[in-house]
Parts: structure tokens; C-alpha cells; sequence
């Protein structure tokens, strides 16, 4: 029986089609995706991610034992900030791809994918060096605000200074009278806010924000949108674009790595791999031909199978069909053709430079 968020009742209200998504019912369209994902891109939209799990590190040495777990280092930031990072097996290989919030040296919070939550809570548990993690998902509701009307929207609901929080920065602050961390994140590719809440409230600060952002053309949205958005900006979905298998290096996620920052787990094969190379990288393409690539279609250079498709969709803004996949090397840079095996025909495809979209 698939699990329910604190705003189920909302989207039942909104008619949303609900569908089964990592353990969650979920809703994946209220109206349609590409209208959804058009609010976003030139208005706003509103996503329930109340499935993603939080798990906090506190007391003295918080910091450190976080760290130890992160292919990224939280000692570069300060207070107030949050990075991106991967949670890393010894191969290398994602286990998740996560948030931290530093609140102090003394209180991390990390946001898991829904699909990942006890799996990441076990694996920091059997893993974590001085301060036990604490399991905190049941505490939280999470509210995507995303558009570039999102900061307006949200604006007149807080006393909070938005302008004062930059990208990957947060606040605590209340939002239509909800005590709230307001992140300045997502995954969309536009600017706006990731709100966390306590469960009891979501409903009241869901429709507050509907209700504020009506005249300027916010409406809800669902993993359908959410998901064709993060793929025009090539971001990553654990499961399908990375996941225990592919390393940071190999999905050109090295930016998020930071070898120099001292030990942590998989640091000695990421060492080993950007001395030997990858075999293979994770790149953004368009076909050339008729189609639209899907998860799990074959990639083939000269009829010989070489990959296959980690996400696909034909993309509502840039109106072209666009997909990721892991390639050899010598066929990852821009502009190198290969087909896509679209119902046993193999449809021209070529590499090209991401993300697809950008802001106009």
C-alpha cells in the first residue's frame, strides 16, 4: 500500500491524478504537464516533495561526521548555506544524491530521495564516525515554490527578506504564519524556494500559496512536470541517470566531488578513476530523426549496442526530443552522432552541449 503525504487531501481536492512513485502516492498531472511545466517556466508552480526524507546530524562534531559521508565539503560553506553532493559506496558509486544544510558546525540536515530514505538512513547509521543521525522524515513536509515568479509570490507571505537569500542558501522564517526553512533551491532550473514545514501545517501553507499566486499565473504541479524540467537542465534522477553503478566523475557530476578535503567514503576510487579515466559518460543528445527516446532504449554506434537511455522525453520548451545516456568517451563530445533504438529501428541522435534549456 503506497504511503501518503501530509497534502493528499489536497491533491484530491485539485483532482490530480495520483500515481504509485518510490512508495508514494503522488500526484503526477492536476490539469497537464506541459501546461504545468510551462507555469513553471515563465510563472510558477507548486510541487508537494513531502516523499523526500530529511536525516540531521547534532551536537559537537555534527559537521565532521556529515562530511565523512559527502563527496562534497561542507567546511568550504558557512552557516545559512546547503550544497549539493553525492553520498558515496567504496566503488565510488552513488548511493544517493543529497542536499546538506548547514545550519552550525553542530546541526546538518540532509535531504534523501524519497526512494533512498531508509536505505540512507541505515547506511549513514552503520557509517557515521561521532554523532548518530537521526531519522527526521516524519517531522518534515516539503513544498517546492518554483517560476520565475516565485520570489514575488512568496514574498508577500513572509516577513523573511528573500533577497537576502541567495541561490543554495536558506532561512528559518514563517510563511503565511508556518515556521518554515526557507531553502532557496530546487530542480527545476528556475529560480524559487524549497519549504519545509511541519506536516500538520502543509495544507495551510499549500493553499496559501495557490491562493497568493493565482493572479500571477502559479498553479500546482506534478512529477510529470517536475520531471521533464529537471531533464531540460540535465539533472540527474537517482534510479534512472545515476545510481550505485556510475560514479560523480562518469556523470559529469565532478563538480561536486572534492578529493582534496580529506578522507571520505569513496574517495580512494574517484582517485583512481580521474587517473585512469572513465569509460564512459553520461551526455545530453537529440535525436535528429523521427521519435522520442525513453528510458532503457538501446544506444548503438554502427548497429552495435554501446549504451542506453537514462531519461527521455520530447521537452516542452525546447520543442525538441532530448534524452541522457552513458557513451564511450570517443563518442561523448559535442556533436558526435549516434543512433537510438526507437520499436527495433535506429534513429540518428548527436551529442549536444546541456543543459538544453536555458533561460530566456
Amino acid at each position: 500500500m503506497p504511503r501518503q503525504t501530509p497534502l493528499y487531501d489536497a491533491h484530491r481536492k485539485l483532482g490530480a491524478r495520483m500515481v504509485d512513485f518510490a512508495g508514494w502516492e503522488m500526484p503526477v498531472q492536476y490539469t497537464s504537464v506541459i501546461a504545468e511545466h510551462e507555469a513553471v517556466r515563465t510563472a510558477a508552480g507548486l510541487f508537494d516533495v513531502s516523499h523526500m526524507g530529511e536525516i540531521e546530524f547534532s551536537g559537537k562534531g555534527a559537521l565532521d561526521t556529515a562530511n565523512r559521508l559527502l563527496s562534497n565539503d561542507l567546511a568550504r560553506i558557512s552557516d545559512g548555506q546547503a550544497i549539493y553532493s553525492g553520498l558515496l559506496n567504496d566503488r565510488g558509486g552513488f548511493v544517493d544524491d543529497v542536499v546538506a544544510y548547514r545550519f552550525s558546525t553542530e546541526r546538518i540536515l540532509i535531504c534523501v530521495n524519497a526512494s533512498n530514505r531508509e536505505k540512507d538512513y541505515q547506511w549513514m547509521s552503520q557509517r557515521a564516525v561521532g554523532v548518530e543521525p537521526a531519522n527526521r522524515s516524519d517531522d518534515y513536509a516539503q513544498l517546492a515554490l518554483q517560476g520565475p515568479k516565485a520570489a514575488a509570490v512568496l514574498q508577500r507571505l513572509t516577513p523573511t527578506d528573500l533577497s537576502e537569500i541567495p541561490t543554495y542558501h536558506f532561512a528559518e522564517g514563517k510563511v503565511a504564519g508556518v515556521p518554515s526553512i526557507i531553502s532557496r533551491t530546487g530542480y527545476t532550473g528556475e529560480d524559487g524556494f524549497e519549504l519545509y514545514c511541519p506536516p500538520a501545517d502543509a495544507e495551510k501553507l499549500w493553499f496559501a500559496l495557490l491562493e497568493e499566486g493565482r493572479e500571477a499565473g502559479l498553479k500546482p504541479a506534478g512529477l510529470g512536470a517536475r520531471d521533464s524540467l529537471r531533464t531540460e537542465m540535465k539533472y540527474a534522477l537517482y534510479g534512472s541517470d545515476i545510481d550505485e553503478e556510475h560514479t560523480p566523475l562518469e556523470a559529469g557530476l565532478g563538480w561536486i566531488v572534492k578529493l582534496d578535503k580529506g578522507d571520505f567514503i569513496g574517495r580512494l576510487a574517484l582517485e583512481r578513476q580521474k587517473a585512469e579515466g572513465v569509460r564512459r559518460k553520461l551526455v545530453g543528445f537529440e535525436l535528429t530523426g523521427a521519435g522520442v527516446p525513453r528510458h532503457g532504449y538501446r544506444i548503438l554506434e554502427k548497429g552495435n549496442q554501446v549504451g542506453e537511455v537514462t531519461s527521455g522525453t520530447l521537452g516542452p520548451s525546447v520543442k525538441k526530443p532530448i534524452g541522457m545516456g552513458y557513451v564511450p568517451p570517443q563518442i561523448a563530445s559535442e556533436g558526435s552522432a549516434f543512433d537510438v533504438e526507437i520499436r527495433n529501428r535506429p534513429v540518428a541522435a548527436r551529442v549536444v552541449k546541456t543543459p538544453f534549456w536555458k533561460k530566456q
